[in-house]
């Protein structure tokens, strides 16, 4: 798995700077996603506090890969250092009070009762999120979604799957990619790559023929199949790590990708552009999560909330080049031009609402999905 798999994009920043003090001593300590949050806004965030909190620890971590490994180590000490004494010594084990968790992570972080839920009263910028995103950290003790499940995590960061493609090459072909529907073009075969993931390839797919990213009996599906085969014939591999750099160089005329990735390309080449398709994308997410042994910090909300705050978010947005979960939220009289006039970085509402979270699926589901994705992909040399 990579951006669902999670290794960072390239927005460089320093954040030594930031490093306040004794981390065992902070008043609040936060173990992000390297790039996930601009240094300036820390600093801003740390302007705006009155003694005694000042000690703050923002650290920022490579990828959403270790910080999960980081929630299962702290977890095992915890539970061991707690078998040993009878006073629970979380000081100890140097536990942060908050941690960033990409979305495809949150079903087993709760499952493996890794992190604790938060309360939505003590956030005062919970109910400016929209709908989809409410909905996406509401999950019952397995992790699934659930209306009637407690908060498990406060989005602050999410992104599209995008279509890019060599506006050279197309300018040649005489059209534009729209929709997922382009993909099985004919003038396309043997020129496009595509993400090596099973709910993102079959998803973009049950998105051609009508139907959720999420359906949970794709047999059902008529045409699923030979869809994916006719596919398949168009692609010329499958990566989640290298489908930009072909496009760079011409070897590629299409890929399909992630918006963190992708953004940041086409701000430096001309020769590349992308599109969210019309009939809906799938959408990823980073998360605030608190460890499960972690300490309350009196500091916690009031950063959650500072992150949801609308001209921080806007901040945040234009130099991360990631939405803010409140951006679709915003009257447009209230948005930057450079947002508004961004159908990448802001999509319209109308293909927001047709876009879904990959939320779990059952265990009989998932394995459906990959010997369906195992049963396609094999003539294609797999990066």
């Amino acid at each position: 798995m990579k951006r669902r798999n999670f290794l960072t994009g390239a927005v460089a920043i320093t954040l030594a700077e930031f490093l306040a003090g004794c981390e065992t001593q902070a008043d609040l300590k936060v173990k992000l996603l390297k790039n996930s949050i601009p240094a300036q806004m820390m600093s801003k965030f740390r302007g705006e506090l009155t003694s005694p909190y000042n000690n703050l620890s923002f650290k920022p971590i490579e990828s959403l890969t270790e910080l999960f490994s980081m929630l299962q180590d702290w977890q095992r000490k915890f539970l061991l250092e707690k078998q040993q004494s009878s006073i629970n010594k979380t000081e100890n084990i140097n536990i942060a009070n908050l941690v960033t968790l990409g979305d495809y992570w949150l079903a087993n972080a709760i499952k493996q009762e890794l992190i604790q839920p938060f309360n939505s009263e003590s956030l005062s910028g919970w109910n400016k999120l929209p709908e989809k995103w409410l909905e996406l950290v509401k999950r019952n003790n397995l992790g699934y979604v659930d209306p009637q499940g407690k908060i498990w995590a406060a989005p602050y960061q999410w992104g599209t799957t995008l279509i890019a493609y060599r506006v050279d090459k197309f300018k040649t072909l005489g059209w534009q990619p729209k929709d997922w529907s382009d993909l099985w073009r004919s003038d396309l075969k043997g020129n496009i790559s595509l993400l090596n993931q099973a709910r993102e390839v079959i998803g973009l797919t049950l998105k051609k023929l009508g139907k959720s990213y999420n359906t949970e009996d794709i047999g059902q599906v008529e045409n699923l199949k030979s869809e994916l085969v006719q596919l398949n014939q168009q692609v010329k591999f499958y990566s989640s790590d290298n489908y930009l750099q072909s496009l760079v160089i011409g070897d590629t005329w299409l890929a399909v990708g992630w918006s963190k990735d992708i953004l940041p390309l086409i701000r430096k080449r001309q020769k590349i552009a992308a599109v969210v398709p019309l009939s809906g994308t799938a959408l990823w997410a980073n998360l605030w999560v608190k460890p499960a042994a972690s300490a309350n910090a009196s500091l916690t909300e009031k950063w959650i909330d500072f992150c949801w705050r609308p001209q921080i978010a806007q901040q945040m947005s234009l130099l991360t080049q990631t939405s803010s979960p409140i951006l679709p939220e915003i009257n447009s009289m209230e948005l930057r031009s450079k947002i508004k006039n961004d159908p990448l970085l802001l999509p319209s509402q109308e293909i927001i609402e047709k876009s879904e979270f990959l939320t779990p699926l059952a265990d009989s589901t998932i394995q459906q999905y990959l010997k369906l994705w195992q049963d396609i992909r094999q003539p294609v040399y797999i990066q």
